[in-house]
């Protein structure tokens, strides 16, 4: 047995399917170990886009995703995606190769030190110097990758090391590790402060989407009956139908469901993570916050709780439901508000104009994907619409990243959804200037023969920062871009294509994609002129204090 052949049986011991990258002539040997394996090699044309299907996979089931690069450019393809786990909470390993540590015959030729360049953006980077430390490194890193806070980790393997001969040695064998529950006493002034409060609010953070955390936090809604608002990387962690929903923090202040925010006198936020744009900004003489989270809060310049609960949030919801159960008669005091702030959100969300508003795609969109369908966003101005105006009802069916917030994620997330749940109905919103950014892996689609729909906004412009320049009161100048033709850019690639041309052919042209089957882009102007109409002049005519 060499080190490679540890390695990937190292890998199986963790129960990996799947391993995503672009390998290069320092992972042949892992190669070749792969090959005699029942784990699937799944080539992509970017190791960049390897690293987020990585992600995505760790997102989405709570397991670490597993890539693979060569040394030096293809490993540092692989930081964007280190950057997007690390502070999306995502686990998921990466494994590069690397010359030969104990000769040097090519020299320094395409050397970079990828430790210390991994080291800021994981939470754990080794080399691995010799075949005997396979086992042990393994099993250590895909428990430091899934140990709350989750993220990445990045293990460098030697050529030499993954050829050299050793003896064959048995993988660790993983173990359950339970987190401690919060404590008695932290849950008794929990419940006491909660019992205080006369306008209770509660917000859905990003780990509050962790999947194992889904049933647990829907009956900790259900028993106490206090209303929620979640966070972008939040959304779908509650039923959104419940009638508790209050909305989606897409803004930092001004929005409608800043309403509800400014009026409680205590938020009780679950799995706040600070990584993501901050849903409200706490000042002098704002509300009293309670954090529940996994981790002690991260204390910043605008978050700064003024009580935790720290421990297993499951469980821990569950025993601080316990005590107030039945005991909160001012629990819907906020709920008042609810269906004014959800109907201004639905404002215009069919209106007949072409190009098409943000609001009347989000409407289109909702309409053909079921409750159980995953959309995964890339990042651009069309991001704001949807977290604001898009009802989740199951958790993690609305995949956006609040975090790195970068571009180029969007079509290989969808990707990864699409390979995990093939059952599920599952589209790629993406930008046209983010889809551009990885737009190569149509093909990795279609040679995985995923059923998926691929939803271009055309604006031909980097629509976010163009919209940011006007309103910072900057001229238009540098933003805009031209396009492929879209249609036979999809069918370039093996993929169907297809156009809307009316406002009322969105709908129609995704519910035939998805009834077609296989990868199916689809491309629609988009109209952002209402990006200032709401986001800036009714936003700041709606702020308190103005004149209207």
């Amino acid at each position: 047995m060499d080190g490679a052949e540890l390695l990937v049986a190292a890998l199986q011991n963790e129960g990996v399917t799947r391993i995503f990258g672009v390998p290069g002539e320092e992972n042949l040997d892992v190669v070749e170990a792969l090959r005699r394996s029942p784990i699937e090699l799944v080539l992509t044309r970017h190791e960049q886009a390897a690293a987020f299907m990585a992600a995505t996979h760790g997102r989405l089931t709570g397991k670490p995703g597993v890539c693979l690069a060569t040394l030096g450019p293809g490993a540092l393809n692989f930081t964007t995606g280190a950057a997007y786990a690390l502070l999306g909470a995502m686990p998921m390993v990466m494994i590069t190769g690397q010359k030969g540590i104990l000769s040097r015959k090519q020299a320094r030729f395409q050397v970079v030190d990828m430790v210390s360049t991994m080291t800021p953006l994981t939470k754990m980077a080794r080399q691995i110097v010799s075949p005997a430390t396979i086992p042990s490194i393994v099993r250590d890193a895909f428990r430091v990758a899934q140990q709350e806070r989750p993220g990445p980790v990045h293990l460098e393997l030697p050529e030499d090391i993954a050829g050299a001969e050793t003896a064959d040695m048995a993988p660790i064998p993983p173990h359950p590790i339970d987190m401690p529950v919060a404590q008695p006493a932290a849950l008794d002034r929990a419940a006491e402060l909660i019992k205080g409060a006369q306008r209770p609010l509660v917000m859905l953070g990003a780990a509050a989407s962790r999947p194992r955390l889904a049933a647990a936090l829907a009956d900790f809604v259900r028993r106490l009956q206090i209303p929620f608002f979640n966070t972008q990387m939040g959304k779908g962690s509650v039923a959104g139908g419940s009638g508790l929903y209050m909305g989606t923090a897409a803004l930092s202040e001004r929005d409608y469901v800043h309403d509800a925010v400014d009026r409680a006198d205590l938020i009780i936020a679950i799995g706040h993570d600070t990584v993501e744009k901050p849903p409200f900004l706490m000042g002098p003489g704002g509300p009293t916050v309670l954090h529940v989270g996994y981790l002690p809060a991260t204390v910043e310049e605008v978050f700064f709780p003024h009580a935790e609960l720290v421990g297993d949030v499951g469980p821990s919801l569950t025993l601080l439901a316990d005590r107030l159960e039945g005991k909160l008669p001012n629990a819907g005091a906020l709920l008042s508000l609810r269906a004014e702030i959800l109907r201004r959100i639905e404002d215009r969300a069919e209106e007949s104009r072409y190009p098409l508003t943000p609001q009347r795609i989000v409407h289109d969109v909702r309409q053909v994907i079921p409750e159980d369908g995953i959309v995964c966003l890339d990042n651009g101005m069309y991001k704001i619409w949807f977290a604001r105006n898009y009802r989740t009802r199951v958790a993690n069916t609305l995949l956006l990243d609040n975090a790195l917030a970068t571009m180029g994620a969007g079509l290989p997330s969808a990707i990864m959804a699409a390979c995990l749940h093939p059952e599920r109905r599952v589209m790629a919103v993406c930008g046209d200037g983010g889809f551009m950014m990885n737009s190569q892996e149509l093909e990795t689609a279609v040679r995985l023969g995923v059923n998926l729909v691929v939803l271009i906004l055309q604006d031909n412009a980097y629509g976010m920062i163009r919209w940011k320049q006007g309103v910072d009161g900057f001229p238009d100048f540098g933003m805009t871009f031209g396009n492929p033709d879209f249609v036979a850019y999809a069918q370039a690639y093996g993929a169907k294509g297809s156009r809307v041309e009316t406002a009322d052919g969105l709908a129609p042209a995704l519910e035939a994609a998805f009834a077609a089957g296989g990868v199916h882009l689809v491309s629609v102007p988009v109209d952002y002129s209402e990006n200032m109409r709401v986001l800036v002049h009714e936003l700041q005519a709606h702020a308190p204090g103005s004149k209207t």
